[in-house]
């Protein structure tokens, strides 16, 4: 399957089984580990003091793994899931190897389950299981989302705006 299949899919654009490698890959920087850190409000000295880091064993400043898992959710959406309705959860996250600062991470994703909602005929339920590995293809993150996805026709409808040029 080609990048361009995967893009604007809705529910029964989807089988059990189909796998994404997502097309954007992120070398995280210092900045974004300690940004993320010190907004989600995390005082945990491991990801902002790299002399604790090493003393509690680790070559670098290993990443807040809350931002790990948003960056390797993140990854997945433009490919995915444009035309989610909802997130329902993400569940069985597991961290099997530390990331660190200066690491580039990838990810890809594999439909697990699909079903119809019969509260909501205009969207399916999805299931993924998402990874997320390093440059050197070490996983540092796997993990189950579950989301509510339109059905194609379903979705809403917005008009995009077009700009308004000054007319002299």
């Amino acid at each position: 399957m080609t990048v361009a299949e995967w893009r604007d899919r809705f529910f029964e654009d989807f089988s059990v089984g189909d796998v994404c490698q997502h097309r954007n890959a992120r070398t995280v920087t210092s900045y974004d580990n300690m940004l993320f850190t010190l907004l989600s409000q995390n005082p945990a000295p491991l990801h902002l003091n790299h002399h604790f880091a090493a003393a509690a064993g680790h070559e670098r400043v290993p990443l807040n793994s809350t931002f790990t898992l948003a960056l390797v959710t993140g990854q997945s959406v433009g490919d995915l899931t444009p035309n989610v309705m909802t997130n329902l959860g993400w569940s069985d996250v597991r961290l099997p190897a530390p990331a660190y600062e200066g690491d580039t991470i990838y990810s890809q994703s594999e439909v697990t389950g699909l079903r119809d909602y019969s509260k909501r005929p205009e969207v399916g339920i999805m299931s993924l299981k998402t990874i997320g590995h390093t440059q050197e293809g070490k996983i540092v993150i796997e993990f189950i989302r579950t989301v509510m996805i339109y059905k194609r026709g379903r979705a809403p409808a917005i008009t995009r705006p077009e700009p308004i040029h000054n007319q002299a």
